[in-house]
């Protein structure tokens, strides 16, 4: 594997790049490793990445430990309107089976359809690095910001327990801290919605919470 589309190295060594075909395979690879419990139908595959690329090649990044030659993060993103006052859609709406054809040229918000990290990975800023090289992206092309879905993936275990509601309004009032969504919030995204029946996962019961991160709002790589 190659880093020839090295984007920024990061203090640990590893290295965001912009995502290319020779990733593909472990990028495949890893969606199933991050994404476990999510449905097979809503994972990306290698086939899916080659065309993302053809797509909108500038929003899909990924992260490579340059002496395992091993691909441990990614994220893929397209362009977007959305009506943030009735903003109900679904995952299936954004990847369209995988292929991101929601994508619009010309649309005013980055919308991240993805991010992970490979376990063996977690807690080196991987993440981090992905939503600043996002948010260059944002600012470079002049768009609002970034909007992503967070999978509130601590729901899952406590759902028999206190309704999606309960839980989202914890979060909100900062008294319940949720693995996925307390993290992009200390990214400096914003909670906008609960969206029910959002992706088909048990890990969040299928709810996801709309997320808002402004341009102006600074990401900076660990």
């Amino acid at each position: 594997m190659t880093a020839g589309a090295e984007y920024k190295q990061l203090a640990s060594g590893l290295v965001v790049c912009r995502t290319g075909p020779e990733h593909a395979p472990q990028l495949e690879e890893l969606q199933r490793i991050v994404f476990p419990t999510l449905a097979p139908a809503e994972r990306f595959e290698a086939r899916h990445y080659l065309r993302h690329l053809e797509l909108f090649p500038e929003g899909q990044f990924c992260v490579v430990d340059p002496e395992e030659t091993r691909v441990v993060g990614m994220t893929s993103t397209i362009r977007m309107d959305l009506d943030l006052d009735h903003p109900a859609h679904t995952f299936a709406d954004v990847i369209q089976g995988g292929w991101l054809t929601s994508h619009q040229p010309d649309g005013h918000w980055l919308y991240g359809a993805d991010v992970g990290t490979h376990p063996d990975y977690r807690g080196r800023g991987i993440a981090r690095a992905l939503y600043a090289a996002r948010q260059d992206t944002v600012r470079r092309l002049g768009l609002t910001g970034q909007l992503t879905v967070g999978m509130p993936s601590g729901y899952g275990v406590v759902k028999d327990e206190m309704t999606a509601e309960t839980y989202y309004a914890e979060l909100l009032a900062g008294t319940r801290r949720d693995p996925t969504i307390s993290v992009q919030l200390r990214i400096g995204f914003e909670m906008q919605r609960l969206l029910p029946g959002y992706i088909n996962d048990p890990v969040c019961a299928g709810y996801g919470i709309l997320l808002v991160l402004p341009a102006a709002h600074d990401v900076r790589f660990p």
